[in-house]
């Protein structure tokens, strides 16, 4: 039935979604960020070396105890298995590398690390970037950890445990976030705390990402109650993604783009 149903929601997502390259935009912020980011296919330099690293963690075999705080179950998983089916994909990797650098932010934020393939690109288009990272599984931080020496990613610190008790305490040592991208506990409550935790270190230029907003009905339900938020000005949603602006200079408007 979940499948059915997300099958359901694309379908509708694809054909009520733009797909103009930004043309029919009125907004001349969310037009320039559409054509800068969205449609930008460059190739960084980086691309290559971190897709590599997802090929050879698509091959490792070692066991891991992945501990779900979402649903409380613990399960043995391979990391070949994880690198398969819970990293972000190559596509939407590179499109929050772009974001990242189009915003030139330097505080990132990072909620559910995984092996640390999404992290590398939220990290990776400068040295000055600060990014955090928090992850609730401590086998699965290991491995994180073992990918950015491998990458050689100095800017990177990463949070061990559940993000329910630690999201608050690293957000006071944290002044200002720029960039900020949500992909752990998935149910509603979790997802909407981390949201408005977040909003009291944001700024007019924030960016707050949410990943798998129509995984199920419960973070379908977080996406839509975050764009009603009266923080919230303009979103853009990209079906995988949901994009988030606070920028005070913006109209009230949601966009649905095909990506």
């Amino acid at each position: 039935m979940k499948q059915i149903r997300f099958g359901l929601k694309f379908l509708i997502h694809f054909f009520t979604a733009k797909n103009t390259n930004g043309h029919g935009i009125h907004s001349p912020f969310c037009y320039q960020f559409i054509r800068a980011v969205l449609y930008d296919r460059n190739e960084y330099y980086v691309f290559s070396k971190i897709e590599s690293l997802r090929t050879i963690l698509q091959r490792d075999k070692r066991d891991l105890n992945i501990v779900d705080f979402g649903t409380g179950e613990n399960r043995i998983e391979k990391v070949a298995n994880v690198a398969k089916k819970s990293i972000q994909s190559t596509k939407y990797g590179q499109f929050l590398f772009r974001t990242v650098h189009y915003f030139k932010a330097e505080n990132v934020l990072e909620l559910g690390t995984s092996l640390g393939i999404t992290t590398a690109y939220l990290a990776a288009s400068s040295k000055g970037i600060k990014c955090k990272t928090l992850e609730a599984c401590s086998d699965i931080v290991d491995v994180a950890r073992e990918n950015f020496l491998k990458l050689k990613l100095e800017n990177i610190e990463i949070v061990s445990g559940n993000i329910d008790h630690t999201l608050s305490n690293v957000l006071k040592d944290i002044e200002k976030l720029d960039i900020v991208f949500i992909d752990a506990n998935h149910k509603l409550p979790a997802v909407y705390n981390y949201f408005e935790l977040c909003l009291n270190k944001v700024h007019n230029q924030s960016v707050v990402i949410i990943d798998d907003i129509y995984w199920s009905k419960d973070m379908e339900k977080a996406w839509k109650m975050i764009k009603s938020h009266p923080k919230v000005t303009t979103t853009i949603d990209l079906f995988q993604l949901g994009i988030v602006f606070i920028n005070l200079d913006l109209h009230k408007n949601h966009y649905k783009m095909r990506y």
